[in-house]
């Protein structure tokens, strides 16, 4: 069967100048996405059109006039930096032997890779699959797989409409809108007979039979497959279960994991990939499991429990939820109307017995939980962090109770970042300077990597620094600017004054949600509005996030604070980003001082935005939790709070404010501020090289790939 599928690109884009034509093939993977000089290459054909096109360079090559191309073609430099790319691209791709740093297991072939499954993916912007944190980890466990070139396959779902674009009204208030993906306008491939006609599976849900075409986008050497149900032959219901990430009802967020878990099982036998070893990244593609068992009893002719043993050999899940109401469950009659009599017709298991698998307590008004049902049916889970491997190990005990909750067998594998993703060019050209273009590799060669950052100079990594804290003051306007509203000329004056370059200036952005604590540094505004405006040594602040569109209580939490940085003593010295994305995310981890974290302990499963600051030589100041408890040495970054327990979440608020207000007055804003002759801050630089050493050789999702390769999947 595999000999009868190809891969072909139905994105249009006009015949290219000869001198120009490596662009083309160089825009169909994303490993542009992550090489240096990569995104420059397309955003320097056309500065404007690249903006406009969101940093897609397919729309780029499809708009680009003939005048610029002509252009282009006579600057000889540009079109040798195009050829010196194109041909690092060659090398790379031709490259097959696995890297050292990987010590796989025997079963771990090009023939029998690893299958990857996740709801989200974030590669790059152009490719809009992501909604947050879990995505990003996705599309930088894809990135590093490549480079280390680990046998990998990644199966996901391609969204119709994406995830929602954040809109602020006047008043703050947080609204949402769609987009729709048109696959012929970005870097995927339609997978087709090669007969011509298109590859389709095919997964029973609903009481009717429903069909998903697949596309393929290159991620550098891994290939990531995507499920598409827009097409004709399906109900029009159907067509929209890859409709809207993390989008609809229950319903619809249930069939969309029927067709990751069990189409996407399909895919790879129509493909006829064998995988060694299934990675279920978080539980949405649970469902996975009850495919390989009923494959293994149709081709054998074995009871459930013998198949789902086989199961278990061949499957790993990774959680990265700490709270049980975060985990995705389903009430039994939702779950009864979804399957039918499949469970009974394919698994030979009863209604209750098949409602089990994703139950607890065993009680029959109990949903069904995804995660239980991973963590039955696959021979290893691991949390995202240290900590988080501990509150998973007390947060699904009863799955196991005769084990004490330190023998619960959950480990942990600590999230990591691609750091060639998130390095800013500046801090790169550094790195190739002082360790050479293959950085990325010192990283596991410690002493090294130690040694050649501590030679960097400290005027040259502070200048590089406030090199890209200016870039970050005029992106803030230029975006203040483009969103502000129309009729109200005022906010377009004021963009003009926002920030100042000079100005510690600290970063947050994530996700609104309770646990995450957005309204703490607003708990005591005298104090607050002290620091913003000491005219010696002023603070300030650059904010981004979304809420999800179905937690009001979120929205009010943004609301109130976008109105409160909008007060005229207040919006020189804080900002607002609307439309958090990955873009946005670069341009702050990359440039801001200090990366503020601030979630309630211990729901923060890791995090990673603060590990790409550190890359960048960005401080952290955070809450110990997740990643942070396991980076934080005392000289690296700064933490809020300390590991004792509060009696209760108000109580431990307060004392988590007066921390974090009395490091800002007593350590962080004295230390920004010294400065020597020079007005070099050598304190402050001291500790930015300690996390650049410390923190991106231990968070780096090579080494993050490497464990799991060594421990995981082995």
């Amino acid at each position: 069967m595999a000999g009868e599928i190809e891969t072909e690109c139905k994105s249009v884009v006009r015949k290219l100048p000869d001198a120009l034509q490596p662009l083309e093939r160089l825009s169909r993977n994303f490993w542009w996405s992550w090489a240096p000089d990569g995104a420059e290459i397309f955003r320097d054909l056309d500065p404007e059109l690249w903006n406009h096109c969101e940093q897609n360079p397919r729309a780029l090559l499809a708009g680009v006039s003939d005048l610029r191309l002509a252009q282009m073609v006579a600057d000889s430099p540009y079109v040798s930096r195009v050829n010196r790319l194109a041909e690092r691209f060659a090398d790379y791709i031709n490259h097959t032997k696995t890297s050292p740093r990987l010590h796989l297991g025997p079963d771990i072939t090009r023939e029998s890779p690893v299958a990857y499954f996740c709801a989200e993916y974030g590669i790059h912007n152009s490719l809009p699959l992501c909604s947050g944190g879990l995505g990003i980890l996705a599309g930088d466990h894809l990135k590093s797989a490549s480079d280390l070139n680990l046998p990998l396959v990644a199966i996901g779902l391609l969204y119709r409409f994406g995830y929602f674009r954040q809109h602020l009204t006047d008043n703050g208030w947080q609204e949402e809108s769609y987009r729709e993906t048109y696959p012929d306008e970005i870097a995927l491939n339609e997978v087709s007979h090669k007969s011509g006609d298109l590859a389709q599976i095919e997964v029973a849900m609903r009481g009717r039979i429903v069909r998903a075409r697949l596309w393929r986008a290159d991620i550098g050497r891994v290939p990531l497959y995507l499920l598409d149900t827009n097409v004709p032959e399906n109900d029009d219901a159907d067509r929209f279960i890859t409709g809207h990430l993390y989008g609809g009802d229950r319903e619809t967020r249930m069939v969309q994991e029927m067709m990751l878990g069990i189409g996407g099982v399909r895919l790879l036998r129509l493909l006829g990939i064998q995988p060694s070893v299934f990675h279920l990244n978080e539980g949405h593609s649970a469902f996975l499991t009850l495919e390989l068992a009923r494959e293994i009893i149709a081709n054998e002719q074995v009871d459930f429990q013998t198949a789902a043993r086989r199961v278990r050999e061949r499957c790993v899940f990774t959680t990265h939820t700490p709270v049980a109401a975060g985990h995705d469950e389903f009430e039994g009659a939702l779950v009864q109307k979804g399957f039918g009599d499949w469970p009974e017709t394919n698994l030979g298991l009863s209604r209750e017995e098949f409602l089990g698998l994703g139950r607890v307590n065993g009680d029959s008004s109990e949903g069904f939980g995804l995660t239980p049902l991973a963590l039955r049916l696959c021979r290893s889970t691991n949390g995202v962090s240290r900590k988080h491997g501990e509150v998973s190990r007390a947060l699904w005990r009863k799955l196991w109770p005769e084990k004490d909750v330190a023998e619960v067998p959950i480990t942990s594998v600590t999230n990591g970042v691609h750091p060639a993703t998130w390095v800013a060019p500046p801090v790169r050209a550094l790195f190739e300077k002082y360790l050479g273009e293959v950085w990325p590799d010192e990283t596991y060669r410690m002493d090294d990597w130690f040694e050649a950052i501590s030679k960097i100079p400290d005027e040259e990594l502070w200048q590089t620094h406030c090199a890209l804290k200016r870039r970050l003051v005029a992106f803030v306007r230029q975006h203040l600017t483009q969103t502000a509203r129309a009729g109200v000329e005022s906010e377009d004056r004021s963009a003009l004054t926002t920030l100042d370059s000079e100005a510690l200036t600290i970063g947050f952005a994530r996700r609104v949600a309770g646990y995450k604590r957005w309204d703490l540094l607003l708990s005591d505004r005298e104090r607050l509005m002290r620091l913003i405006n000491d005219p010696a040594r002023p603070v300030q602040f650059v904010f981004a996030g979304i809420a999800h569109p179905h937690d009001q209580g979120a929205k009010l939490v943004l609301q109130n604070l976008v109105q409160w940085l909008r007060e005229p003593s207040v919006h020189e010295r804080v900002a607002f980003i609307e439309d958090y994305d990955q873009e946005v995310a670069r341009q702050l981890v990359q440039s801001v001082d200090v990366w503020m974290n601030v979630p309630r302990r211990p729901q923060e499963a890791s995090g990673t935005s603060g590990q790409k600051a550190a890359v960048n030589g960005g401080l952290n100041f955070s809450v110990l939790d997740g990643w942070w408890l396991e980076g934080y040495d005392g000289a690296n970054g700064f933490a809020i709070g300390d590991l004792s327990e509060a009696g209760n979440y108000d109580e431990a608020d307060r004392q988590d404010a007066e921390s974090l207000y009395r490091t800002l007055e007593e350590e962080i804003v004295p230390r920004f501020y010294d400065r020597d002759q020079n007005r070099v801050p050598r304190q402050w630089v001291a500790m930015m090289k300690r996390a650049i050493q410390t923190l991106v050789p231990a968070f780096s999702s090579d080494r993050m790939v490497a464990e799991y390769a060594e421990r995981i999947y082995r």
